[in-house]
C-alpha cells in the first residue's frame, strides 16, 4: 500500500510561496525603479478602537487607546471655519493662519492651461426673464467679501457654468443647470447665492452664541436655522462642498456646517448648534436632523441647491426628497428659489424637477446633456478576464506615476485589487460603501497627499470629486448597462481633466461583457473626436444616422406657460440665448468670450 509523505507536500508548499514572494518582490522592486513610491500598510484595527473613556488616574499606564486615538485624523465636518465675533463690523479681521490653509493649500485643485476648451462650448438658456451672462467676476455685481475670496481662490475668469447661472441667481431666479464634470458647478452656485445673503446675513439669520467667549452645549446651544441647504448624494462630495463654502465665506459671519452619515452624530450636531448659515449635507443624515426639530429647522431656508439633482431624482428617492424640498417643517417664504445642477439630466428627471422650480425658471444647458468634453484623452483597451490584473499592472507602469482612480463595479472587487496592486509593490488603497466612514476619509486623505496615489474605487467615488492631479481614470470594470451604464461612465472619467486641466481616461473592454455599453461609448468617442479601436467598428452609427436621440422637452413643457417656447426652435433644449432681444428667435449661442 502506498502511503502519502506529508513531508514533501509541505516541501512542495514552501517552494511555491518561495517562488511566489520572489515574484512579488521583483515587482515590487520594479515598481521602484519606475518611480512609484513604497506602499504602507494600513492598520484597520485603529479605525475601530472604541473612544477612550475619561481620563485615567494614572496616565502612566494603560494609555494605548487614548493614544491611538488621539493619532486619528479629524472628522471633515471638524474642519477649521472662519468664527464671527460680535464685535466685528460688517467684515471680519482677515486670519493670516486659517487664509494659508484656505487658500494657499498645495492640495487645492487650480484652473488648467486648457480652460479655453471649456469657453467654446455650446450654451443653450432659456427663460422668461433672461440676464445677460456675464464675461468676469467684476460685472457680477458681487458683495466685495465674495469679490476678494473669489481672487484668492484664483478664479480669474468665469467658466460657462458660472457666466449664465450668477446673474440667473443674483437676479433672484430658480434654476435648472447642466454642464459637464469639473466645469465648476459649486462656485456657480456658491458664489451668486451667499454675496445676496452677505449684506443681509445679521438681519436674516437666526440668533447665535458669540464663539469668542467660548462654547459651553449645556448654556450656548441654539437651535440651527440655515438659511441656505445643499444636498449631495455621496459624504465625499457634501465635504467637498463644505470646503469650498469655507472659502468663500472667509471673513464674512456666515458659518458653513456639514452633516453626512457614518461620522458621530453627537459631533456634526455641537457645530450645528454653535450656530449654522450654509448646511450641507446627504439625505439620510439631513432627514434625521430635520426629525429632531429641537437641534435643527429649515424655516429661515432662502436657498435650496441640490448639486447632482438626477441621482436623487430617482423614483426610489423620490418621497425623501419631497421632505426635503419642502423643508419638515412649515416655510412660507415666498421668496424661497430653488436649484439643481448636475452633468447628466435626462428628461424625465427635468419633469420631476419642474415641480418644485417657479415658473420663470432659467434652465442652462452647457454642451449636450451627459457630455463629456475633449480635455479627457479616452482610451480602449481590449482585455480577456482572466489577464485583465496583469494588463493593469503593466498599464500602470508603463505611465509616469501620477494619481490614477481605479474604478470597479463591486465592493469585493475593490478589495481583491487593492490587495493585488500592494503585494505587487504599487502604494494603493481602496474606498466603497462597506468602509467605515474613518476609513474612507482616510482613504480619501491618503489618496490627496499621495502617500497612496492608486486609489481603487466602487461607484461611490464617480460623482463630484475633486482631487488636484488626477491624471489618469482606469475603468478596470465598465460599468453595467443596468447599473448606470453610459451616464455612469461620464462621471467616472470627469474625476480627471478638471476645470481645464487635462487627463486620461483608460477602459478595459470585453465583448462578453460590455457590448451592451458599446454603442453609447462609440458614440460618446465620436462626439469628442476620440479614436475608435477596430473592436468597437461595428458599433458606430450609419451614415446620417444622430449621434444621441433628441432630448428636447415638450414645446410647452419646459417653459411653464402657455406661450412661454413660442418662437423656440425644436433641435434645442430651451433654445433661447440670454441677453438677446425679447423678440430674437432661439438658437444655440456659444460661449466665446
Amino acid at each position: 500500500m502506498d502511503t502519502f509523505d506529508v513531508s514533501s507536500m509541505g516541501t512542495a508548499l514552501e517552494d511555491v510561496t518561495h517562488t511566489q514572494n520572489a515574484k512579488k518582490a521583483e515587482a515590487a522592486s520594479t515598481a521602484r525603479e519606475k518611480g512609484w513610491v513604497e506602499p504602507e500598510g494600513y492598520d484597520y484595527s485603529k479605525y475601530n478602537t472604541a473612544p477612550p473613556g475619561p481620563p485615567l488616574a494614572n496616565p502612566g499606564e494603560g494609555t494605548e487607546p487614548e493614544q491611538r486615538q488621539q493619532e486619528l485624523p479629524e472628522w471633515a465636518a471638524n474642519a477649521a471655519k472662519y468664527e464671527w465675533k460680535d464685535e466685528y463690523g460688517d467684515v471680519g479681521p482677515a486670519n493670516p493662519e486659517l487664509e494659508e490653509m484656505l487658500f494657499r493649500s498645495e492640495l487645492i485643485n487650480r484652473t488648467g492651461l486648457k480652460i479655453g476648451n471649456l469657453q467654446n462650448i455650446e450654451v443653450v438658456a432659456e427663460s422668461r426673464e433672461r440676464p445677460n451672462p456675464i464675461k468676469s467676476f467684476d460685472d457680477a455685481g458681487l458683495h466685495p467679501i465674495v469679490r476678494e475670496n473669489v481672487k484668492l481662490c484664483h478664479y480669474d475668469i468665469p467658466t460657462p457654468i458660472q457666466a449664465y447661472a450668477i446673474p440667473a441667481v443674483m437676479t433672484g431666479h430658480d434654476l435648472i443647470a447642466i454642464a459637464q464634470t469639473g466645469s465648476g458647478k459649486t462656485a456657480a452656485f456658491l458664489i451668486p447665492v451667499l454675496s445676496k445673503l452677505m449684506g443681509k446675513a445679521k438681519k436674516l439669520a437666526a440668533p447665535r452664541p458669540n464663539l469668542a467667549d467660548g462654547f459651553n452645549p449645556i448654556i450656548d446651544a441654539v437651535r440651527a436655522e440655515p438659511l441656505v441647504l445643499i444636498v449631495a448624494p455621496t459624504r465625499e462630495l457634501s465635504t467637498q462642498i463644505f470646503d469650498e463654502a469655507r472659502r468663500l465665506c472667509y471673513r464674512s459671519m456666515l458659518r458653513p456646517c456639514v452633516v453626512y452619515g457614518g461620522a458621530p452624530v453627537r459631533d456634526q450636531r455641537d457645530e450645528l448648534q454653535k450656530g449654522c448659515d450654509i448646511l450641507i449635507g446627504t439625505p439620510g443624515r439631513l432627514l434625521d436632523f430635520m426629525d429632531k426639530p429641537h437641534i435643527m429647522s429649515l424655516r429661515r431656508v432662502k436657498y435650496t441647491i441640490i448639486d447632482e439633482a438626477d441621482e436623487l431624482l430617482l423614483a426610489d428617492w423620490e418621497s425623501d426628497f419631497n421632505k426635503i424640498m419642502s423643508g419638515g417643517d412649515v416655510n412660507e417664504d415666498a421668496d424661497h428659489r430653488y436649484m439643481m445642477f448636475s452633468a447628466t439630466f435626462n428628461k424625465e428627471c427635468r419633469q420631476l424637477a419642474r415641480k418644485f422650480l417657479a415658473d420663470d425658471h432659467v434652465r442652462v444647458r452647457i454642451g449636450r446633456p451627459g457630455s463629456t468634453h475633449i480635455n479627457v484623452d479616452q482610451t480602449i483597451v481590449y482585455s480577456e478576464e482572466h489577464l485583465k490584473k496583469q494588463c493593469l499592472y503593466d498599464l500602470l507602469l508603463a505611465m509616469p506615476p501620477s494619481r490614477t482612480l481605479i474604478f470597479v463595479n463591486s465592493k469585493a472587487q475593490a478589495d481583491h485589487l487593492d490587495d493585488y496592486l500592494y503585494n505587487m509593490g504599487l502604494p494603493s488603497t481602496s474606498i466603497h460603501s462597506d468602509r467605515t466612514q474613518r476609513e474612507r476619509e482616510d482613504a480619501l486623505r491618503a489618496f490627496r497627499t499621495a502617500k497612496c496615489p492608486i486609489l481603487v474605487a466602487t461607484g461611490v467615488s464617480a460623482r463630484g470629486l475633486d482631487i488636484k492631479n488626477v491624471m489618469h481614470v482606469v475603468n478596470y470594470d465598465l460599468p453595467r448597462q443596468a447599473h448606470g451604464g453610459i451616464v455612469e461612465y461620464v462621471h467616472r472619467i470627469g474625476r480627471t481633466a478638471r476645470i481645464g486641466n487635462e487627463g486620461l481616461a483608460t477602459s478595459f473592454y470585453n465583448h462578453d461583457r460590455d457590448s451592451d455599453l458599446a454603442p453609447d461609448l462609440v458614440r460618446l468617442l465620436l462626439e469628442t473626436k476620440q479614436k475608435i479601436p477596430d473592436f468597437l467598428e461595428s458599433y458606430k452609427p450609419g451614415d446620417g444616422e444622430n449621434l444621441f436621440e433628441d432630448d428636447t422637452d415638450d414645446e410647452d413643457g419646459e417653459g411653464g406657460g402657455e406661450n412661454a417656447n413660442e418662437g423656440a426652435e425644436s433641435s434645442t433644449w430651451g433654445g433661447i440665448p440670454m441677453g438677446d432681444t425679447e423678440d430674437a428667435p432661439a438658437a444655440a449661442v456659444n460661449y466665446d468670450f
